[in-house]
């Protein structure tokens, strides 16, 4: 097996104690999209310095001009390309001592690379992607995130290496001017490249050192040499072939050799990725004018704009449309099979409607702010009245606003959002044919249209569409799409001049009146639904729940499956129900994390999914993590649905008690233990709740004493505490010693007789060796001869993790923890008392947000159950 380069991240303890204040985590929120919004404001700004003397027919007659044996070389450098980029999968599996059939392969790449090229974010974009088809394919998360983080090296590392040597062998103009601003390029060029070059070539002779770097919180174990070395070529190949696609639809008057333009390909390539705007979006284009020189030789401007645009179809468009088209046909293939990556693509395709829907608006909005085709509006001239035209143009414009928004809906899954689309789409359709018989953007919404039609099931959340949360990233998106559209008015438009009349101008032929009315009903359209949102009420909560709440749950809870779910009635949690109350989830908050206890309760199962989603928007709006703790296999699916990982924190203990008796050679202990102590006079009494209260005093006295003998403290939120509120709520088991009262347990009943179970147990430190023993065998037996089919005993903490070499990192970390952990918890103890009950074993997991907040997100949990940080080491 080949070596693989190991990257770890060292928690600091200070992280859980420190966590960031409300005010920082916006602000990381924040930072970011605002960065990416102020660099495409300014690349659109350079564009018009560049383009100011270039008229939007001088670009479409390059592009219509270009031959179509360049085009299809372009093609073929394209799929070259595609193809050199599966070998970072390739290789990466082979790191990591996987294999895979090598079309699989090939497809997972191309999907992945074909979203992240267009979209940017290539980290973000393509490691989510591959994470949903690697661990389909039997990959673990720890496997998968290794591989993603190979890809991602290898991808940089080529770029740094190419940029690096191409600019030590190829000068670069020695001043580039972007309007006012001058940059001397000859005083950086050779200590830039010795910088970039130097990263590749310090990766590939780092792998003789077999020791791990520490590098702030990481400790990185660098590659082989053979091995890092064929990173980076594999890298600076994909970037080479990227280059003469560019080179093969430049115009023959650049006269600039191969070398020259890789140079400023890389360059421009580099601020394009460094500004995460989607797909380097007028920067690579502002950077690509300004290193030509355009400005000295205005001929030239309107050629290189031509081949920037047909680069963007050919390299990023086109792959994009077929990466689509292949998801679509593998869902439908799917689905008629029932294959293995049908579950695959049901989760990820309101993912891809979104964002197909998201690129249908922006195409109405870029169509309404452009020249219709002269010849086509002659054509309308003679069959249609002015008055459709106008409506038509300016409604599609509006139209592709409200696909923008919609967009969202989309993603969130609602039922309204896809109706809506539907709808908007076919209209849109219409519009886009009375508007300048643009049957282009006619197609592609129709075409999309057919596609989400039969996805209805997809679709199933009854919420409101102005409940759906607006991410910054996902505002951003929408401004950035409209402030491009507002470019391209001023581009397509500049030579008209303007005036205020200009506004109430109606012919034909006016396609900038009608343009500018098309601006404005978009930007109307979409400040419209924005003040709809912010007039509607938050339901951002986070209050104890009051007696009148805790009354409304309690029906849920006694008729829930689970009786785990009467632990809301600690009142400790806040509870989120949904709009109609047939569901409801507790949940508490540590630092940043907000942490469900168990799935949502409720017999609903929509309502139960909708909550789901209801607190992920919940967390996003406050900027927490959300966290979904001791949550069962049967409901995986509706976390994996959100987008969360899944982590095995150990496995809960069920009797089935129409099995159960103390017959047979393996329950001989446990029988002498119940004969003894009943004949020593000890008996179980079941209180009703209404009952509790007058018995409070006695119990605490035992509680107390139980509390002083272990040396411990009350926990919470996993567990129950000695609160009268609490423990008035729930059945009493008592056991008796004459008039003595030696131990209690609350008791946790459903209705239905599915399960029976207790929370807090509590006995006198002097009581007979054996009565946890007899209260569990008593209560067992009570439970099955009033009809109760499971007897829960709770769950024993990191149990059922193996240690295995190709096991994931977690589980060889708690399997880890369960066998030397003793000092903090006792993992093994608790697992052998509950076995000798002979229960049946169920795994139960929680759900976490990805990313390197893992430790953080586990110091919070285990202070929120031990009632603070420092009961976290205590027992």
């Amino acid at each position: 097996m080949e070596q693989q380069e190991k990257v770890e991240q060292v928690p600091r303890a200070d992280d859980a104690l420190n966590p960031i204040s409300p005010r920082v985590a916006v602000l990381r929120r924040v930072a970011g999209p605002l960065m990416s919004v102020g660099l495409l404001v300014l690349a659109l700004w350079g564009l018009r310095q560049f383009a100011r003397h270039v008229t939007y027919q001088e670009i479409r007659e390059y592009v219509a001009s270009v031959s179509r044996t360049r085009l299809l070389l372009a093609i073929v450098l394209t799929m070259l390309g595609f193809g050199v980029m599966s070998l970072y999968d390739r290789f990466g599996l082979k790191s990591i001592g996987r294999s895979m059939p090598w079309q699989r392969v090939t497809l997972i790449s191309f999907i992945s690379y074909a979203f992240s090229n267009a979209v940017g974010m290539s980290f973000l974009v393509s490691g989510s992607i591959r994470y949903r088809f690697y661990l389909q394919n039997g990959l673990s998360t720890a496997e998968i995130a290794k591989l993603v983080l190979y890809c991602t090296l290898s991808f940089w590392l080529g770029l740094l290496a190419l940029t690096g040597v191409t600019l030590l062998v190829e000068p670069l103009p020695a001043l580039v001017q972007i309007g006012e601003w001058q940059i001397h390029m000859s005083r950086w060029r050779i200590p830039l490249a010795v910088a970039l070059a130097a990263v590749p070539l310090a990766w590939i002779f780092g792998g003789f050192i077999r020791k791990p770097i520490k590098l702030w919180r990481w400790r990185v174990l660098l590659p082989r040499p053979l091995s890092a070395l064929r990173q980076v070529l594999v890298g600076a190949l994909d970037w080479w072939l990227a280059a003469a696609v560019m080179y093969v639809l430049m115009p023959d008057s650049l006269h600039a050799s191969f070398g020259h333009f890789l140079a400023i390909f890389v360059i421009a390539q580099i601020a394009g990725l460094i500004s995460h705007v989607p797909g380097g979006l007028g920067v690579f284009e502002t950077m690509m004018l300004a290193c030509f020189h355009v400005t000295n030789d205005k001929h030239l401007a309107a050629p290189i704009l031509g081949a920037l645009v047909m680069f963007r179809v050919v390299y990023y468009l086109m792959p994009l449309c077929a990466a689509t088209m292949l998801v679509l046909q593998r869902e439908a293939r799917g689905l008629r099979r029932q294959s293995l990556w049908s579950p695959w693509f049901t989760g990820l395709l309101p993912s891809f409607f979104a964002g197909l829907t998201l690129v249908s608006g922006a195409v109405l909005l870029f169509s309404g702010a452009t020249r219709a085709l002269p010849e086509r509006m002659e054509v309308l001239r003679d069959v249609l009245p002015l008055s459709v035209l106008e409506v038509s143009h300016f409604m599609a414009s509006v139209i592709g606003m409200l696909l923008l928004i919609l967009a969202r809906g989309l993603q969130r899954r609602l039922d309204v959002a896809y109706w809506a689309t539907l709808v908007l789409l076919v209209v849109g359709a219409v519009f886009s044919l009375l508007k300048g018989i643009d049957y282009e953007e006619a197609s592609l919404l129709a075409l999309l249209a057919m596609a989400l039609g039969p996805a209805h099931r997809l679709f199933y959340r009854r919420a409101s569409l102005l409940s759906a949360s607006f991410s910054v990233g996902w505002i951003v998106a929408i401004l950035a799409v409209f402030g491009c559209a507002t470019w391209l008015v001023m581009f397509s438009y500049k030579h008209v001049e303007y005036s205020n009349s200009l506004w109430w101008e109606f012919s034909f032929h006016q396609g900038a009146s009608r343009a500018l009315r098309a601006l404005v009903g978009a930007a109307a359209a979409g400040l419209l639904f924005a003040l709809a949102t912010l007039i509607k009420p938050q339901r951002l909560r986070r209050d104890p729940p009051s007696e009148a709440e805790l009354e409304r749950a309690l029906p849920l809870i006694r008729n829930f499956h689970s009786a785990q779910a009467h632990l809301a009635l600690m009142g400790d949690k806040h509870l989120l129900f949904d709009a109609d109350g047939k569901a409801f989830l507790m949940y508490d908050t540590g630092g940043r994390s907000w942490v469900t206890m168990g799935d949502p309760v409720g017999e609903d199962e929509d309502a139960r999914r909708e909550l789901v989603w209801s607190f992920m928007e919940q967390c996003e709006r406050a900027g927490g993590w959300p966290v979904f703790y001791q949550v069962s296999p049967a409901d995986l699916d509706m976390y994996l649905e959100v987008g969360m990982n899944l982590l095995k924190i150990g496995e809960e203990a069920r009797v089935r008690l129409e099995d159960f008796n103390l017959d047979g050679k393996s329950k001989k202990t446990l029988r002498g233990t119940v004969n003894k102590l009943s004949r020593d006079g000890l008996r179980l009494e079941i209180v009703p709740a209404d009952a509790v209260a007058p018995l409070l005093p006695r119990l605490k006295q035992i509680s107390d004493a139980w509390l002083g003998d272990k040396n411990a403290r009350e926990k919470r939120f996993s567990l129950g505490s000695f609160d009268p509120r609490y423990l008035v709520r729930t059945p009493m088991a008592l056991i008796w010693q004459g008039e003595t009262l030696l131990a209690f347990a609350n008791l946790f009943l459903t209705e239905t007789r599915e399960e029976a179970s207790l929370d807090l147990m509590r006995f006198v430190p002097e009581g007979p060796s054996g009565i946890m023993d007899f209260l569990f065998i008593e209560l067992m037996q009570w439970a099955k001869q009033h009809g109760y089919r499971w007897f829960n005993l709770g769950m024993a903490p990191l149990a059922g993790l193996t240690s295995r070499r190709q096991a994931p990192l977690w589980n060889r970390f708690g399997a880890l923890v369960f066998g030397r952990g003793e000092r903090f918890y006792n993992f093994q103890g608790l697992q052998r008392y509950k076995d000798k009950f002979d229960p049946e074993w169920e795994p139960r997991y929680m759900a976490v947000p990805g990313g390197i907040a893992l430790p953080v997100i586990l110091t919070n949990v285990a202070s929120l159950i031990s009632g603070g940080i420092t009961g976290v080491v205590r027992r």
